[in-house]
């Protein structure tokens, strides 16, 4: 048969037009849907690092359908900057460090790094050096500032280290100080990264030093150092370490982000289990986690503090640190965002203060978690934004009226 030239484009274009088909069917058929890119956070060496690392250790993030690679990083400063930029999602931060950077305390002013959960309470030290061992004791606060006053006037400088501008460390070094009685502005603090505080200490950098586990109970181990007091002992259940993730991240993914959280929370529970705990110290204990001896970190979690400086033991009952405790630890309250920023006035990092509650509001995932922790029925606490004290400083706090707080607390 003969065809004509129309016919021959007809049958060509029909014939093309079976095999756009035949292959988009069979494409359809043999493709996967697109895997998203794993979820990259952040940790720093501390024992509080533990509901992410184990999160991971258990395969809890599998469980809840994400791929997550956990990285250990230098300093909270690294952190701050890899957050904001994206190259990390997320981390296991200082609570406080979201205000501190957006105030300008310890950032760019301005800068957004939201708060998911809250990872732990308690668990922080001040640790002083053995140069005043024997001359304060365990949470003798009113022998503090006579000694420090002595050290001066012999060696015209006394040096104390905290992890970050307007971190927590910085914030209950300056809260003990202020318990003592100690003139802020008469010692020298200094900013060093949590895993060498210890190092520093030992060629006499510092006089003592506030951080997190186990670097308190190092120093003990290694006879360079004390505990003068836990960080719960100031203020009992003291909000620490949290979730804090990158803005896009939180907006762009907020699905994942929910389920890295269900696995940090059962991951939390899990931790809260005494039973549970020696595995965890010695797991986190690793090179790749915290590198430091286990039944130093193991201690500590199960709230058996050898002070050091031959002053015996303080065994912590209910308030060594805590990952869950019923849910009431993970919520992220806004008044404690609130007080965390009061603080920061307090000390002089700040002349005016800020507009509390809508920072809180910009940086706290507080419906985010909400959300997620009616899903695993868990209970949310009812007492954000209610007044309250730290166990030390009976100064009440009005989240609703920091400036009158502000007027009668100790400087």
């Amino acid at each position: 048969m003969i065809q004509t030239k129309k016919q021959r484009s007809t049958i060509f274009t029909t014939l093309m037009l079976v095999a756009c088909v035949v292959l988009f069917s069979s494409f359809k058929t043999n493709s996967k849907p697109p895997v998203s890119e794993p979820i990259k956070l952040g940790f720093i060496p501390l024992t509080d690092c533990s509901p992410i690392v184990m999160a991971k250790e258990l395969g809890l993030f599998k469980k809840y359908g994400v791929e997550v690679v956990v990285t250990k990083e230098t300093s909270w400063a690294n952190i701050r900057d890899k957050i904001l930029t994206g190259e990390l999602d997320g981390a296991h931060c200082l609570y406080t460090m979201p205000f501190s950077v957006y105030t300008g305390v310890g950032g760019k002013a301005g800068s957004e790094m939201r708060i998911a959960m809250m990872l732990n309470v308690n668990g922080q030290a001040i640790t002083l050096s053995n140069d005043f061992c024997g001359k304060v004791g365990f949470k003798q606060m009113n022998k503090v500032t006579p000694v420090v006053a002595a050290k001066l006037k012999a060696e015209k400088e006394v040096t104390f280290a905290m992890t970050f501008p307007g971190g927590t460390h910085d914030l209950w070094l300056r809260n003990w100080m202020s318990l003592a009685g100690l003139n802020q502005k008469a010692v020298k603090i200094i900013t060093i990264p949590p895993p060498q505080m210890v190092a520093n200490m030992k060629v006499g950098n510092m006089d003592g030093y506030c951080v997190g586990e186990p670097w308190g109970g190092v120093a003990v181990k290694q006879g360079i150092g004390f505990t003068q007091i836990a960080s719960q002992d100031i203020w009992k259940d003291h909000p620490e370490k949290a979730l804090v993730v990158n803005k896009e991240f939180s907006e762009t993914r907020r699905e994942d982000l929910k389920k890295v959280m269900k696995a940090i929370l059962e991951a939390c529970i899990w931790l809260d289990n005494p039973a549970n705990r020696k595995k965890a110290a010695a797991i986190i204990g690793k090179s790749p986690y915290v590198n430091a001896a286990a039944d130093v970190i193991e201690s500590r979690l199960m709230g058996d503090y050898n002070l050091g400086c031959n002053q015996g033991t303080e065994v912590y009952t209910d308030d060594y640190m805590l990952f869950y405790k019923g849910g009431t630890v993970n919520y992220p309250r806004k008044s404690y965002a609130i007080w965390a920023m009061a603080q920061y006035v307090r000390f002089g990092y700040l002349k005016e203060e800020p507009n509390y509650k809508a920072i809180a509001d910009k940086l706290i995932m507080q419906d985010l978690y909400e959300e997620v922790a009616k899903s695993m029925k868990i209970k949310i606490p009812t007492d954000d934004m209610k007044p309250f004290s730290l166990t030390m400083d009976k100064t009440v706090f009005n989240p609703a009226n920091p400036s009158a707080y502000l007027k009668v607390v100790k400087r």
